[in-house]
């Protein structure tokens, strides 16, 4: 292939792929829910590798390396493109009510940590139902909408979490989720592939 042609050929590449992105964006967002969803679908990076490594972050505001994450960090990320922190929306609710969140119990822990407890699902599942919304826990697509939080238990051993977008299955039938199970933080028609354990709306 010409040197040219092959410009063109990675050109289209890159352009379709961002086209595809835009096209799933809700236009003209009304509300907190879809503001969130198209956060969530900004960040989609198949590149960013599955890294569940103790991190020190500063505070507020941290962040591991943009190139790393877990599931949490694919909410947290999305969250802050709004202006909410959830590291330190997290750690402050902790701090005042730290018998309320599973740290001491599960973990072992007898005060809070700001590098981590924010990116514990049980951790966020405690703070999505105190500070939001606890939603019903159904098998029918339909209950799930755009914005709001699934989490799950994998193999009965597990924890993950994921953004519910505007998106649709191929089929129509089921949303599309954003999250991070170590493929890269992707969109993909996952609803119903693990054990659905939490369902929440939170606006900050």
């Amino acid at each position: 292939m010409k040197p040219f042609y092959f410009l063109l050929t990675v050109i289209a590449f890159f352009t379709c792929g961002q086209n595809q992105q835009e096209n799933v964006l809700i236009q003209n967002p009304k509300t907190f829910e879809e503001r969130l969803s198209n956060a969530a679908i900004s960040i989609i990076d198949k590149n960013v590798v599955y890294t569940p490594d103790y991190v020190s972050i500063k505070y507020p505001n941290g962040d591991v390396p943009a190139k790393t994450g877990v599931c949490t960090d694919v909410v947290i990320r999305a969250y802050r493109k709004l202006g909410v922190d959830l590291q330190k929306e997290v750690h402050e609710d902790m701090k005042a009510n730290f018998n309320k969140y599973p740290n001491l119990k599960k973990w072992g822990l007898k005060t809070t940590d700001t590098n981590i407890d924010h990116r514990r699902v049980p951790n966020l599942e405690v703070f999505f139902e105190r500070k939001g919304k606890k939603l019903a826990v159904t098998q029918n697509p339909n209950d799930y909408k755009t914005g709001e939080i699934v989490t799950w238990m994998i193999g009965g051993k597990l924890p993950h979490i994921g953004i519910i977008t505007n998106k649709k299955s191929s089929d129509g039938k089921r949303p599309m989720i954003v999250h991070n199970v170590g493929g890269g933080q992707v969109l993909e028609d996952c609803l119903f592939s693990y054990d659905i354990v939490g369902h929440f709306r939170y606006t900050g």
